[in-house]
């Protein structure tokens, strides 16, 4: 016992994990090990090497001595036994291949898998002695044999990255040759050329250890056979040479063969003629499929055929950044990788931040972009086409030499990973073990598990960021004067990528980042750093563009400011969301024009949030008394309030952060503080005879404010004690139009319109009345749009009390306590009718206009105005201005069905987003959905959807209102 604790100890020093059943298993071992043991403790896992070398020597104890014979056969079995734990298994079951390990190299490949399922290497059409388990087990014993010796080279640094890559790729291709020689023995296909076209990786010749191959199949039918008949039999034969490499046998199985790169995916035909191919790339292929046909190469079959294939279809890759479509399928692609990252993103050596695809994504765009007047950037491998884009200065050699040393970083961890069970993972591990593992296989002996974790983070965050300024830093050297020890890309090439990634204008932006990053101040200088990022989430947005334009501009008037340009540099929420307003918001930008400084609440989403009325009107109050005497003025500071509010409620909205019913009340809250400080201005300097209210109608009074809403209202006044009348109305006539003159005065904020045409008698009648008369004139002439129309009235500035009382006066007539009599009902139905057929703009598409076309606006407020005059009364739950707060009133008093209110509200709701979003983007109101294909695009972009979503959101607005006017002719019109 003593005896195997000291063992335990020495080999725990020596650095084996676990040094006890280390111990147990040399004792166990016939074979003296002492010698190897010095040897095994230097690999990635001493353990898990002893435990195969154990099992080996078992199986065929000769491997000791050749061993201790060949130091190099030493060197690379160990390496393979301390990463492989599937070829040490491998090794195990044929300790005959152990030997070839110690050879140099190993003979052409195709020659010899050909010749392990019994087919003659030289044939044109190689076909199997035999099909059965006996040929596809040959295949996979010889085929891991070949990637042992690779491996071997591999870990023990006598092969490089792209070497292994293209062994890797060219393995995978014999493989396939030898699996079609399996595939011949179980169909007949003398009437057809086949060819297989490697995709992905596998026609990059950048494979890895494990990974599905991709392929596209091509098929000609020989002089004089039927092509009906030739393809039949060339899918067969594509099927039958699929199962070759997939199939389970005693020696396991190869990997997947996709065939989802072909045209139409996984629902088009699995093999095609070559005319067939290039109709379809030529009339209905996406860009993402010229960028999959980037890596196209023959790799089996009719070598022939698959070379007229590449050949013909090079043609098409090369004009793809030319197609219409080009910018909205590069961010299709995007958002499918994107989509494809699950809660293990962060540790994904492909798809997460920084990882393999980030890289290859940029390179390949910048070769379609480029490559097209530049054949010299036409390379199919990652990092020969990195070193062309390098050398033609499309990419700064810095940035080159950084991806290049992160992907071959990040493709050797893949390999090691892969390497351990032969199993396709691109996930890092967590385990200690497995970490530690990798850190030593790439010779971390130290601290493996800290270097390598600190040194994979580094590599993904350089990737991750040079990923961004990819394709923006060359612009710049393009247009600014800057020391460079390279060649700067052309004006013309910078304007032509510009373009690509969706810029209409890219002469133009040339000029704005010209503007910006030209010079040797401070200022330019953090200009060049920020703008290659900014460009970015410029070109991410509905209009790059007016981005751009409204980034210089508000640079411009801030670009001296100290705070400015480094709250940008050093806060990246800032600046993304900056970004994304100005490449969305026609109206947010021009706010933020005349307002600058309120670029600093973007920082945070509680920046964000909706000022509660109190402190915004005890900050307009405060405005207007530090103006005392001068009401233009005081006016003038609260309207530059309004106009922060504005910014910050569009930010919010546009940022998600609060819905349509939230913008609504936020809108009409600051309207009320808007009025209520203007109110006080003008009645600074007005006689003190009359007490005076603002009455909020309309979508004021229902706290459902657009941003393009007017304020309707009604002004009321009641003279004070021993004042007489006519003085009293003269006095409230001329505060009524002072307030209307204050708010409507040239200026650089939106307008507050005062819209006084819901009074009684409208246009026609007094501007002003005194509460005796509003009563007198709805008790006698009052009709039933009027009782409609006041269902929104609510107080909302000047005496609180005067309001107050007007809102009792009239609640009688809005809220009737019978109900309305069925001619009422009726002449309300035909009200709605006529203005339906009278009030739509002429040329307007009914189903498209927000406000009165069917499921509209008009119709969900209609259905609860008339429930309100019907039941109100009687109902008090009922009285409400708020027309969402009425329908779910309603359904619990049981007035109307769940689902109805559901579908209504879902209509109202979408009609008021789409309302909103159009004077956001347009930055002037709207009701109809836009006829312009680009404007709709950019407002389904502004309500969420993707760029190429303008159609879908089409269809869901005619689905919802569709919907909503059933219910409102069933429940309004009673059909």
């Amino acid at each position: 016992m003593p005896r195997i604790e000291s063992t335990a100890a020495r080999l725990a020093k020596l650095g084996f994990a676990d040094g006890a059943r280390a111990a147990q298993l040399v004792r166990q071992s016939e074979a003296d090990l002492d010698d190897i043991l010095e040897s095994l403790v230097t690999v990635a896992d001493p353990d898990q090497a002893l435990v195969s070398l154990t099992r080996l020597i078992e199986r065929e104890p000769a491997v000791l001595g050749a061993l201790r014979a060949d130091e190099g056969l030493k060197d690379r079995l160990l390496a393979v036994l301390g990463v492989s734990a599937a070829l040490g298994e491998h090794l195990v079951r044929h300790p005959g291949q152990v030997a070839r390990l110690a050879e140099p190299a190993l003979g052409e490949a195709r020659a010899e898998l050909l010749r392990a399922v019994g087919a003659e290497p030289g044939e044109s059409e190689p076909r199997a002695a035999e099909g059965g388990n006996g040929a596809l087990a040959a295949l996979r014993v010889a085929y891991r044999g070949r990637l042992a010796h690779l491996a071997a080279r591999d870990l023990t640094g006598q092969a490089t990255l792209s070497e292994v890559t293209a062994e890797l790729s060219d393995l995978a291709g014999a493989a396939l040759e030898a699996a079609l020689a399996v595939a011949r023995t179980e169909v007949e296909a003398e009437e057809v050329r086949f060819a297989v076209i490697g995709m992905g990786k596998c026609g990059a010749r950048e494979l890895n250890y494990i990974s599905d191959v991709d392929v596209i199949f091509v098929a000609e039918p020989r002089e004089g056979a039927d092509e009906a008949k030739a393809l039949r039999a060339a899918t067969r034969l594509a099927q039958a040479m699929m199962r070759a490499c997939s199939a389970t046998t005693p020696e396991g199985s190869l990997w997947e063969v996709d065939a989802g790169l072909r045209p139409e995916g996984r629902s088009g035909p699995l093999v095609r003629t070559l005319a067939s191919h290039l109709a379809y790339y030529r009339r209905w292929a996406k860009t993402w499929e010229f960028q999959a046909l980037l890596k196209a190469r023959p790799v089996a079959g009719d070598l022939e055929l698959g070379a007229a294939y590449v050949e013909a279809v090079n043609e098409l890759v090369w004009t793809a950044a030319t197609r219409e479509h080009f910018v909205e399928d590069v961010q299709a692609m995007r958002r499918r990788v994107e989509a494809h990252v699950r809660a293990e993103g962060e540790r994904q050596l492909k798809l997460g931040p920084g990882g393999l695809r980030d890289i290859e994504f940029a390179v390949q765009l910048l070769q379609l972009v480029h490559g097209r007047l530049d054949p010299l950037l036409r390379r199919r491998g990652t990092l020969p086409a990195l070193a062309a884009l390098s050398r033609g200065g499309y990419v700064a050699r810095d940035d080159s030499r950084g991806l290049a040393e992160a992907y071959s970083f990040l493709r050797q961890v893949e390999h090691l990973l892969q390497l351990h069970r032969l199993r396709r993972t691109h996930i890092v591990p967590t385990g200690e073990a497995d970490l530690r593992r990798l850190g030593r296989a790439l010779g971390m002996q130290a601290d493996p598990v800290g270097e390598f974790t600190a040194r994979w983070r580094r590599h993904a965050m350089e990737a991750r960021r040079l990923h961004e300024k990819l394709f923006y830093r060359p612009l710049l050297q393009a247009v600014a004067r800057l020391p460079e020890s390279e060649a700067r890309l052309s004006t013309a090439a910078a304007a032509a990528r510009l373009e690509a990634l969706g810029y209409v204008d890219p002469r133009g932006a040339l000029r704005h980042i010209a503007n910006l990053s030209t010079g040797v101040s401070r200022r330019a200088a953090i200009q060049r750093t920020l703008l290659p990022v900014m460009l970015g989430w410029f070109a991410d947005t509905p209009d790059p563009d007016a981005a751009l334009l409204g980034f210089r501009q508000v640079s411009d008037k801030l670009g001296s400011t100290p705070w400015y340009l480094r709250l940008l540099r050093d806060e990246t929420a800032v600046a993304a969301r900056m970004a994304r307003v100005l490449g969305t918001s026609r109206y947010a930008t021009t706010l933020l024009m005349h307002a600058p400084d309120a670029v600093a609440m973007l920082g945070s989403d509680e920046e964000l949030a909706v000022r509660p009325p109190e402190s915004l009107l005890g900050e307009a109050s405060a405005a207007v008394t530090r103006y005392a005497g001068d009401p233009e003025t005081a006016v003038t500071a609260v309207r530059a309030l309004r106009r922060k509010e504005l910014f910050r409620t569009a930010v919010a909205d546009l940022s998600g952060l609060i819905d349509i019913e939230t913008v609504g009340t936020a809108l009409s809250r600051l309207n009320d503080v808007t009025l209520q400080a203007a109110l006080d201005a003008a009645l600074s300097k007005a006689a003190n005879v009359t007490s005076f209210a603002v009455i909020a109608m309309g979508r004021l009074g229902g706290l459902e404010c657009s941003y393009a809403s007017d304020a309707d209202v009604m002004f009321v006044h009641s003279p004070l004690p021993g004042v007489a009348e006519r003085e009293a109305t003269d006095a409230a006539f001329a505060v009524a139009n002072e307030l209307r003159r204050l708010l409507s005065l040239p200026a650089p904020d939106p307008p507050l319109i005062i819209d006084p045409d819901l009074r009684p008698e409208g246009r026609q009648g007094p501007l002003v009345r005194t509460l005796a008369s509003y009563r007198a004139y709805y008790s006698r002439w009052s009709s039933p749009w009027e009782s409609q129309a006041l269902l929104r009235a609510r107080f909302s500035a000047g005496d609180a009390e005067l309001g107050a009382a007007f809102t009792a006066m009239i609640d009688e007539l809005r809220y009737p306590q019978g109900g309305l009599q069925d001619d009422a009902v009726r002449e309300i139905r035909r009200l709605k009718a006529r203005m339906e057929a009278e009030r739509l703009p002429r040329g307007a598409d009914p189903a498209l206009h927000t406000k009165l076309g069917p499921g509209g606006l008009s119709d969900v407020e209609w259905v609860a105005q008339l429930l309100q005059l019907r039941y109100a009364g009687t109902r008090p739950s009922l009285r409400t201005t708020r027309t969402l707060e009425a329908l779910r009133a309603a359904v619990a008093e049981e007035l109307l069905a769940p689902a109805d209110e559901a579908v209504l509200a879902e209509a109202w709701r979408f009609a008021s987003r789409v309302r909103d979003a159009i004077m956001l983007v347009k930055g002037r109101p709207g009701d109809s959905v836009p006829r312009d294909a680009g404007e709709r695009r950019m407002l389904a972009q502004t309500l969420g959807y993707p760029p190429d979503g303008s159609e879908d959101f089409l269809d869901d607005y005619r689905r919802v209102t569709r919907r909503a006017r059933k219910v409102v002719d069933r429940v309004f019109y009673g059909a």
